[in-house]
Parts: structure tokens; C-alpha cells; sequence
């Protein structure tokens, strides 16, 4: 019994022997590098199957880990593959890192329900590189999306600091309140301006029916989501950025001096048989500046504007975390100066147009349990606004009304001067510095908080999700204006002196104010099922989702403004795919409003898609060149159910008193006075209800040469019916008292979008070529519109936006030529006058004639194309952007020149030096201007193609170059990253149109111009 005993002890103390020498620590040291041998710092070192274990490499990329013995390492990093090794007698492991290559078959996609890997979408989405958005020096991501996205088509039509810019998803296809995309981020509808670039995690645009029907009637425009960075698991990662801006304007008018302007104007008096405006001797004294008082020469442009303004921005984020916490902190600060010169003089306040904006954003996510993941955050964003008193709007108006001889500066006694007959006669010096200033803020607060719970206890790849979020907004303004003293002198002097008038006493400052509010409140709850069975993979998502919006401040008396805005539904999705060869989505959306009548409240919006991957065919799969070629089709229907802002209720009447006329009961022609009493202010729309948009989108997707070269290319058919519009041409017979409203018109709109990208590596060279286009054209199929004989006056049949005006035929060429030509019933014309064609054949040109001429206001043409380059530490992007398929008249006082005939509008160099028809020197019936006029002629100065201008242009939209300092330098200063860049926008431009800025679409010029900015900075991780 003892024998067997001591042999069974033996065996066990065998055994624990055997075990200690299985886990016997050792320590395993190495060295971790990249690809170019180059150490990295932070890289996790963990054993796998054993949490709570591990070690990061030092700023040498050296790391020294203790282990039990035949375990594996796992290596990871971001933006690297993770890399294992089995620890046997080995105690130097050294390790190097490939980065992280995406290619077309795991590359994954944010949708409506979700990320999706990029070979199962069935839908026209676009995923944006957030890193291209970065060199954008605006505080709007808007300013960066045209040329840069495809399906997205934008123009920036003001550079006022604080601006941004409009943008809409691939047509505009509608005439309706609204065109504007859906914005989502992080699942609920909010601005994309109000949020720091460097905080997006992903940008993704959802362009065809089977991407947005989900949304119901609120997706017919296109939906752009935003999903925010996170704090991922492992050490803390600090990413900070500054960077200083140096801005000019991109172009400004030029302006006739005092001396052209007074020749000008004699010109346009002697052109019409009138006396001259300004005796020799007057053009004298102006040409050699000899009376300043009388007869100024200013260049208002130079004395208001500054050649410069600077500004900055600055960002800083932070995240990190472990298994079961991480999370992500991140502000920003960015503050863009004005362009307005201010008085040194004032030290109490600034008049300058400023714009100062704050943002910030923090988020948690704890795992509650292996199953249970919770998540909340908070961000905002504070925008301060400042201008001068008299607002940025009159500055650009005076700048183009004041012309150089109108009065000076100041008056050499320095008393402010002032030009009568104008409710506006401050001059934009006076206006600029002297009428004190405004200033407005915009705090704008999220919160959110989501849940997400694995069901895999009830049956594998079941989940749920659920959000809620409040937001708040508010905006308040404060304004303070005054105006000095003003005077004015009389042309003549009395005995050498100036004679004074005094026009209007000095205004002490007043103060008003005012504020605007609103607080949104989002409630959803999702169930995805994902399954995978053999070569089938299944999916679907159930969706409800509710939302209002309330108007919290200056809401006034009127009930129906504190009533929240609301909207319901529930939406779904289903899809099936086989081997990741043939692909079928349905989509769905139940949605209403509470805008609508009951009986039109809720609508079902489905969209049906799929898509053949070609390349996954076992005939072409061998094909060591194709890794993707993917064709998809998508149709269905999707809604919007913006009637605008001021549209409540429309299924309801109002009744008001009479204040005026009233009803007559006497006879016909009676003396009797009218009774006053109750009328409809505004007759019920029972019937009104959401726009519905058909679309149609055939796609293809391709990835050849392993992935050197990818892209799209999509094209896209849309049917708009029912947009809200009020029925303006009902008979008088009916005897409404106001127009009642209805969904009566209908657009269709085609068109295509593409992109492409080349990667090349040439020796040590990372090289890059993309490119990207949008095209679209739409056509009027219905609109309420007045009856005509003559169809081509109606706007059915053609573009929304289009151009309408004259076509002209040149200029008279003499007085045979005019009693020769069509009677033009637009006043007196003479040799040098515009001559119109006579459309409809009357013998008589008149408003008639007009037809569509040109293109639409809006572009219809958009396009972009670039390169970057890397080469070890150096990177260089380059990118062009541009627009066509667009005209917009030119018309005001600085165009039609001496229009108001009293002396009011400025004179652009362009139109003084032109070809223009001088009696007896150029009577040329081809110039480039007509023959001049002192006043009004209500003849030349009409809408036509001679006052019809291209749109179009091409400009170098952004160039960065950068520098990122050697790894085994910055590690030694224990930082991860350092670059300096260098980043310009807008430097160059190709356009045709030579007054100002194209891309603003302005006819008059009256707008604070875009700017050209060059910035220096440097972005620091570690």
C-alpha cells in the first residue's frame, strides 16, 4: 500500500513540475519598426487569451514584456495590421508593421442602417476621405464639399466671415421650399457647420431611393451622414493642431477715378442731346485734384477694405480607454477677421466683421456587460458674430453706389459730409467706423445617449439599438447704432468759401435687441438581424423614430408658432446576398408629419435595389487583375415634407377682421358706405401633403490592377411630383379672398456622377490621381402658370433656375436701321441702342419676346480633380475645382451706368475702357456697350443675352504641402507625429467673367467677396 502511495505521490510531483515548467516566466524584449525601418512608439504588445497583460513600446520602438512560454504576442497600432507571434525559445522578437491597406472587397461603408462592407451596397453612396475636408480654412465643412464629392453640387455666394455655403445632392428637383439635403449626425438630424472637421470619423452621402427611402417623406433631397470619432481601447491618443491664416480677397471690382467717371458721365450727357454734367475747367480741377471738397477723386475700395486679414484655429483631442470604458474629449477655437479697415481712433469696440466660433464634444462608452454596450456625449458650439452698425449688406451696396467724385472722405474742415435724396448718404467710410456696431451669438448644445444590446441569447446576430437626443439652440443679437453729424456743400463757393449745409444732427447710440430659440428632441429604437448560413447571408433592420422641434423664443401671439414640429415612422430594410456574388435590398418607410391633414398624414415610401458583382464569377474570378466589378440598380420612392418654415397647418383656415373696404350691400355703383366684418385671411388646403420623388439609378462599381485604379460611375433619373406651391392664377369668378394651396407641380431631372482614383508607387513615391464629375439637368413638367398662346413664356418645359430675358441682335446700327426693324415698345431708342429679336413674328418686340436664354442660375455642372504625392517625410496635394452649365444676368447701377441719373452708382473699369458706341468715334453695332445714357432707359437696361454672363470657371481650389519629421527624431521628444504644412485655397482662377468672383453668382457685385487664403500650421500627435 506505502508503494503505491509514494508512486502516486511521484506522479503528481511529476506532473506540478511538468506544469510549473509550462508557465515559467521569461522576458521577451524587441524592437518594433515600420515598413521604412522606422521605430514606432505606442505600440500594444499584449498575450493573447490573457487579459490584463502587456506592455507598449518606448520612444525607440523597444518594448520588454514578461510571459509564460509558449504564448502568442499580438502586436497592434492603429492604422497598421495586427501581427502574431508564438513565443517558443525565442526571447528576442522584433517585429515590423505593414500599414493597414483598404481594398474594395473588406472596405466598409456607413448606410442608413449602419456599416456595411462596400461589396454588399446596392445603393448609389459616396464615403467621403475626411482627410481632403481638413484643408478647408472655413468655419463651414460646406466650403469643402464641391469638387470633392461626387453627387454633391455647391456654391459659396458670400466670403463674409461666418458664411456658409449652399449645397445640394446631385440636381435640383424642385422649385419648391426646399432643396437641402438631410444632414445626420450620429444618427439625428442637426448642421454639419456647427461641428469641428477634425471630430468626423466618417462623411458618407446617400444619393439614390434605395439609400433614403428609410427616411420616408423626408429623403427625397439626399441624405448626408456623420459619424463622429469615438475613444478606441489602449493608451491615450492626443492629437493637437494650430494654424495661423493669411486671407485676400479673390477678386474685387475696379472702379473708375473721378476724372473718368466726370468724362463718362458728359459722354452719356452729349449722347442724348443734353447739356454736360461737368465744365472743362471742372475736369480739371478733378484730373489735377485741386479741389478735394467740390470735386473728390476717391477710391472707396482702397479706403474702406484692408489688403489682409488674419486668422487662426486651433484644435485639440483626446481619447483612449480600456475594455470597459473609452472615451474621446475634443475642443476647438477658430476666429476669422473682417476685412473692413477700423478707426485706431475707437478703442472701446471693434467695427471690424469678425467671426469667432468654439466648439466641443465629449463621449463615453462603457460596456455594461459583454453584450451591453452604453454610450453618451455631449458637444455644442459657440458662434460670435460682429459687424458694423449700419450691417456687412449696406457697406457692399454703398461700395458699389459711391462713385469717386460723389463727395470726399471728409471735408478738409473735417466735418462728415453727406449726399441728400438718399435715405442711404453716409458714405462707406462713415458707414464702416462711425454708426457703431452689432454683435450676435449662437449657442447651439447636444446631447445623446445610445444603447446598444447583442440578443444572441434569443437567436445569433440579432441586436438592438436605441437613441435619444435634445438639443438646444438659441441666437440673440444685440445692436447698437449712431451716426455723426452730417453736412453738405454747395457746388459753388461763396468768395473762395465753402457753403455749408447741415442735413441731419448727430445721433447718440441706441440699443436694440432680440433673440431666437428652438430645443429638438429625437427618439429611435432599432432591431438588426444578421445571419450568414453556408453561402447565404441574410439580413434585415425594423426602425421607429419620432422627432419634434418647438420654437422657444420670439414665437409672438399666434398659437400655431409654439406648437412643436413633429414626425413619426417606422422604417425597415431587408436584405440577401449569395457568395457575395448577387446582391437584393428592399427598403422601406413609413413616415408622417404633423403638418398634414389625417387623412394625408403618413406615407409609405418603398425602393427596391440590386447588384450583380461580376468579378465574383468563378470565370472571371481567376483573373488576377479584376478584384471588383460590381453593376447595381436601384427604384423607389422617397418624400419631402418641407413646405417651409412659415407653413403650418395648411389643412386649416384662418378669419380675420377687415380693417379696409368691406361689403357692399347696397346697389351697383352705391354711395352707401361697406359694412366691415369677418374674411378668410387664408382658405384651407385640405389636400396638401409631402412632394414624392421617383428615382431611378443605374451604377457601376469597379476596383482593377489590386486596387490601383477604382472608382464609379452612376446614372440617375428622378420624377418630383406634387410640390407645394400657391395656386396664384385661379379666376377672379371664384370669389376667393386668398389663394389656396396645393401639390400641383411636378420636375424630372436626369443626369450622372462618377469618380475615379489611380495609385501608383514609383520607386520611393507614393503617387495618387482622382477625379470626379456630377451632371445634371432637370425640366419643368408642371406649374401653376397664367394661360399664354405663346408656350415658350411659360416656365413648363423648361429648367428650374432658367434664365429668362431678350435676345438681342446687337446694337442699332443707324436710324434706317431702326425705322427698318420690329417696333421695341420699351421707350425712345436711338443709333447704339440695344436691338431685340422679335420672338413671336408681331412686327412689335415687347414682353412677349422673352424666352428662356442660357443656362440656370444654379450650376449644373460640377467637377474636380487632383494629385497628391508622398514621398518619405514630404506629402504634396493639389486640387482643382470647377463648375459650367451656368449664366446669371448683370444688372444694377454699377453696370447700367448713370441708370439713377443723379448721380448715384459707380463706374467698373471694365465697362470705361470698353468697346463701347461713341456717336461719331465708334459707332460700332457690334461693341461690347451701348450707346450711353444720363438716366433710366428702360430699353437697354432689360434682362437679355447681351447682359447674360457664362458662369463658369476653373479654379485651383487647394494646394497642402507638408512635412512630417522623422520618427526617430519626434520619438525621442516622446511625441508619435509632427507635421508642418502649408495650405492654400482659391489661389487661382479661369473664368471668362472678369468683375468679380464667378463662383458668388451675384448679378450686382453687392456681396463680400471670397476670399484666398494661405495657412501655416502644425498638427502634433502623441
Amino acid at each position: 500500500m506505502m508503494k503505491k502511495f509514494i508512486l502516486l505521490t511521484c506522479i503528481v510531483l511529476l506532473g506540478i513540475s511538468f506544469d510549473l515548467l509550462s508557465q515559467e516566466q521569461v522576458t521577451v524584449s524587441g524592437l518594433i519598426t515600420d515598413t521604412n525601418k522606422e521605430p514606432l512608439i505606442g505600440v500594444s504588445i499584449s498575450i493573447a487569451n490573457m487579459p490584463g497583460l502587456g506592455a507598449i513600446s518606448d520612444v525607440n520602438g523597444k518594448y520588454t514584456i514578461k510571459m509564460p512560454a509558449y504564448q502568442t504576442l499580438v502586436f497592434t497600432y492603429i492604422g497598421f495590421e495586427k501581427q502574431e507571434v508564438l513565443v517558443k525559445e525565442q526571447r528576442v522578437v522584433n517585429i515590423v508593421l505593414k500599414e493597414t491597406k483598404a481594398n474594395a472587397l473588406n472596405e466598409v461603408v456607413i448606410t442608413s442602417t449602419g456599416a456595411q462592407r462596400k461589396i454588399a451596397v446596392t445603393g448609389a453612396i459616396t464615403t467621403v476621405d475626411v482627410e481632403r475636408l481638413k484643408s478647408n480654412p472655413t468655419t463651414s465643412i460646406a466650403d469643402g464639399l464641391a469638387g470633392v464629392v461626387p453627387g454633391i453640387m455647391a456654391m459659396q455666394t458670400s466670403g463674409r466671415p461666418g458664411s456658409v455655403s449652399e449645397f445640394w445632392v446631385r440636381s435640383i428637383s424642385t422649385f419648391g421650399a426646399s432643396n437641402a439635403a438631410m444632414v445626420l449626425i450620429d444618427g439625428f438630424e442637426r448642421d454639419m457647420n456647427e461641428i469641428n472637421v477634425e471630430d468626423i470619423e466618417s462623411f458618407t452621402v446617400l444619393k439614390d431611393a434605395s439609400a433614403t427611402a428609410i427616411y420616408g417623406s423626408r429623403g427625397a433631397n439626399g441624405v448626408i451622414l456623420i459619424k463622429t470619432k469615438r475613444g478606441k481601447e489602449g493608451k491615450v491618443n492626443i492629437n493637437a493642431k494650430v494654424e495661423g491664416f493669411y486671407s485676400q480677397l479673390t477678386k474685387l471690382p475696379k472702379f473708375a477715378d473721378g476724372y473718368t467717371y466726370a468724362s463718362l458721365a458728359n459722354e452719356a450727357k452729349a449722347a442724348r442731346n443734353q447739356e454736360a454734367l461737368y465744365s472743362p475747367t471742372e475736369l480739371e480741377l478733378l484730373r489735377l485734384g485741386l479741389d478735394p471738397d467740390r470735386f473728390p477723386d476717391v477710391d472707396w475700395m482702397d479706403v474702406v477694405l484692408r489688403d489682409e486679414a488674419k486668422s487662426q484655429r486651433s484644435v485639440l483631442n483626446l481619447g483612449g480607454g480600456g475594455k470597459t470604458a473609452r472615451y474621446y474629449i475634443s475642443g476647438s477655437y477658430q476666429n476669422q477677421e473682417g476685412m473692413y479697415k477700423v478707426d485706431n481712433a475707437i478703442k472701446k469696440y471693434n467695427t471690424n466683421t469678425n467671426f469667432n466660433k468654439y466648439t466641443y464634444r465629449l463621449s463615453v462608452d462603457m460596456d455594461i456587460t459583454k453584450t451591453t454596450l452604453l454610450s453618451g456625449g455631449v458637444s455644442g458650439s459657440l458662434r460670435k458674430q460682429n459687424d458694423p452698425g449700419v450691417g456687412t449688406d449696406a457697406i457692399w451696396t454703398s461700395l458699389m453706389g459711391y462713385n469717386a467724385v460723389m463727395m470726399p472722405l471728409l471735408y478738409t474742415n473735417g466735418r462728415v459730409p453727406s449726399w441728400t435724396g438718399k435715405d442711404d448718404n453716409l458714405n462707406p467710410w462713415v458707414q464702416g467706423t462711425m454708426t457703431g456696431y452689432n454683435q450676435s451669438w449662437a449657442n447651439n448644445i447636444q446631447t445623446t445617449l445610445n444603447l446598444d444590446q447583442k440578443l444572441d441569447f434569443i437567436t445569433k446576430g440579432l441586436r438592438f439599438l436605441g437613441r435619444f437626443g435634445y438639443d438646444t439652440y438659441n441666437t440673440n443679437w444685440i445692436k447698437r447704432f449712431k451716426r455723426p453729424e452730417v453736412w453738405n456743400a454747395d457746388r459753388l463757393r461763396n468768395e473762395g468759401e465753402l457753403v455749408f449745409k447741415r442735413v441731419a444732427e448727430e445721433q447718440k447710440m441706441i440699443q436694440s435687441s432680440g433673440s431666437d430659440g428652438d430645443k429638438r428632441e429625437f427618439f429611435e429604437w432599432e432591431t438588426h438581424y444578421n445571419r450568414s448560413i453556408g453561402s447565404h447571408n441574410l439580413g434585415a433592420v425594423l426602425k421607429y423614430s419620432q422627432a419634434s422641434k418647438v420654437f422657444t423664443q420670439n414665437i409672438g401671439t399666434d398659437l400655431k408658432n409654439g406648437i412643436a414640429r413633429r414626425n413619426q415612422g417606422v422604417a425597415g430594410r431587408a436584405n440577401y446576398n449569395w457568395k457575395s456574388r448577387y446582391f437584393i435590398d428592399f427598403n422601406f418607410g413609413y413616415t408622417g408629419s404633423e403638418n398634414f391633414h389625417k387623412d394625408y398624414r403618413y406615407g409609405f415610401f418603398p425602393a427596391i435595389s440590386g447588384a450583380w458583382n461580376i468579378g465574383e464569377e468563378p470565370i472571371l474570378k481567376s483573373l488576377d487583375w479584376l478584384n471588383m466589378l460590381k453593376i447595381r440598380y436601384s427604384y423607389g420612392k422617397t418624400g419631402n415634407d418641407d413646405l417651409g418654415n412659415d407653413i403650418r397647418f395648411p389643412y386649416l383656415y384662418s378669419i380675420e377682421q377687415m380693417t379696409g373696404g368691406g361689403y357692399q350691400f347696397a346697389d351697383f355703383e352705391s354711395s352707401e358706405p361697406a359694412w366691415n366684418g369677418m374674411r378668410y385671411s387664408s382658405i384651407s388646403s385640405r389636400d396638401v401633403s409631402w412632394e414624392i420623388s421617383t428615382k431611378k439609378d443605374l451604377g457601376i462599381d469597379y476596383s482593377l490592377f489590386h486596387d490601383k485604379f477604382s472608382g464609379s460611375v452612376d446614372y440617375f433619373y428622378e420624377h418630383r411630383e406634387g410640390i407645394y406651391m400657391e395656386r396664384r392664377f385661379l379666376s377672379g369668378m371664384t370669389g376667393l379672398e386668398s389663394n389656396p394651396s396645393a401639390n400641383v407641380g411636378e420636375v424630372e431631372a436626369r443626369g450622372f456622377d462618377g469618380n475615379f482614383t489611380l495609385k501608383q508607387k514609383l520607386n520611393q513615391v507614393d503617387f495618387t490621381l482622382r477625379g470626379n464629375i456630377t451632371y445634371s439637368k432637370n425640366e419643368i413638367l408642371e406649374r401653376d402658370e397664367e394661360n399664354t398662346i405663346y408656350g415658350y413664356k411659360l416656365q413648363e418645359g423648361h429648367r428650374v433656375n432658367q434664365a429668362r430675358g431678350l435676345v438681342d441682335l446687337g446694337l442699332f446700327k443707324d436710324y434706317d436701321d431702326i425705322r427698318n426693324s420690329p417696333r421695341q415698345t420699351f421707350g425712345e431708342v436711338m443709333p447704339g441702342d440695344i436691338k431685340y429679336k422679335d420672338i413671336n413674328g408681331d412686327g412689335i418686340v415687347n414682353n412677349d419676346d422673352i424666352v428662356a436664354i442660357g443656362a440656370t442660375t444654379r450650376p449644373n455642372l460640377t467637377y474636380g480633380f487632383g494629385a497628391s504625392a508622398s514621398w518619405k517625410g514630404l506629402d504634396v496635394n493639389v486640387h482643382f475645382q470647377g463648375v459650367g452649365k451656368s449664366s446669371y444676368f448683370i444688372n444694377g447701377t454699377s453696370v447700367y451706368m448713370f441708370q439713377g441719373g443723379d448721380g448715384w452708382g459707380n463706374i467698373l473699369n471694365e465697362l470705361a475702357n470698353s468697346n463701347r458706341w461713341v456717336l461719331g468715334v465708334n459707332e460700332d453695332p457690334n461693341a461690347d456697350y451701348p450707346r450711353l445714357t444720363y438716366g433710366d432707359n428702360p430699353n437697354n437696361y432689360r434682362a437679355s443675352t447681351f447682359w447674360l454672363r457664362d458662369g463658369s470657371y476653373l479654379r485651383l481650389k487647394t494646394l497642402d504641402v507638408g512635412y512630417s519629421l522623422p520618427k526617430t527624431l519626434v520619438n525621442r521628444a516622446h511625441l508619435n507625429t509632427v507635421r508642418f504644412f502649408l495650405i492654400g485655397t482659391n489661389l487661382l482662377t479661369f473664368s471668362d467673367f472678369k468683375l468679380w468672383d464667378p463662383e458668388m453668382g451675384s448679378s450686382d457685385g453687392k456681396r463680400y467677396p471670397l476670399s484666398k487664403t494661405l495657412s501655416l500650421g502644425v498638427s502634433v500627435s502623441l
